[in-house]
């Protein structure tokens, strides 16, 4: 009995699979749709609405300028202040900076100089002082600073001083014991250091009784100048 080889039904006797056999359909690959998350979404237009809020207030504060009074001559410690030496500018003003402000120009016309003023510069309300700087009863006498007598503090008006008096040069003190002879005094003014010389001239403000006393011991060269701690009396 002879056996006979079994043909499967997709294969010719070549090897060759039968014509016009449609291969299956093929399945597309699955994709899976991402899930909307509200609150990522919600969560990145506060950030950049929050972004866009920060450069608005950004833009406005660049943007933002005040008038201001400004100093356009030279101002003397005292002098009295006039129009003719104020004028007005627009600039951004740090709210640190205590400017005077335009609208307020006039009320600072007539009032003095407390320090020196520049032009160019900013007015500021402690610069100006309704007060004179020689009270009623009050001297002024100036006295001439070498430059080894000029202290490195910088002398500013309002500054109090002892007018302290000492030895005239090859003098020796009659009590070594007794403390020398001093005066109170308020510096209004200080001037810039003479070239060649170096000496400063600083207008020393003292009781009208003591002023004769304090210019004898500066035509003497008999005087020098100490300065009291910021909270003496």
């Amino acid at each position: 009995m002879s056996k006979t080889k079994e043909r499967t039904p997709d294969t010719a006797a070549n090897g060759v699979p039968p014509q016009g056999r449609a291969a299956g359909p093929v399945a597309p690959p699955r994709v899976s749709a991402r899930r909307r998350r509200p609150g990522m979404i919600a969560l990145s237009l506060a950030l950049i609405a929050a972004g866009g809020a920060g450069v608005a207030v950004l833009m406005l504060q660049v943007g933002h300028r005040t008038q201001v009074v400004t100093v356009v001559r030279d101002v003397q410690v005292g002098q009295v202040l006039t129009e003719q030496d104020l004028g007005r500018a627009s600039i951004s003003l740090d709210p640190a900076v205590k400017a005077v402000k335009a609208n307020e120009l006039r009320s600072v016309v007539g009032k003095r100089a407390a320090v020196e003023l520049k032009p160019g510069s900013l007015l500021t309300p402690s610069q100006v002082t309704k007060d004179s700087l020689v009270k009623p009863g009050e001297q002024l006498v100036p006295i001439g600073l070498k430059p080894e007598q000029v202290p490195a503090t910088e002398l500013v008006p309002g500054q109090k001083v002892q007018l302290v008096h000492v030895p005239a040069q090859g003098e020796t003190a009659k009590d070594s014991g007794t403390p020398p002879e001093s005066i109170a005094g308020r510096v209004v003014k200080a001037s810039k250091a003479a070239p060649g010389t170096g000496i400063v001239v600083v207008d020393i403000a003292t009781s009208a009784n003591d002023g004769p006393t304090v210019a004898s011991w500066v035509s003497s060269s008999t005087l020098r100048l100490v300065l009291d701690a910021q909270d003496g009396s």
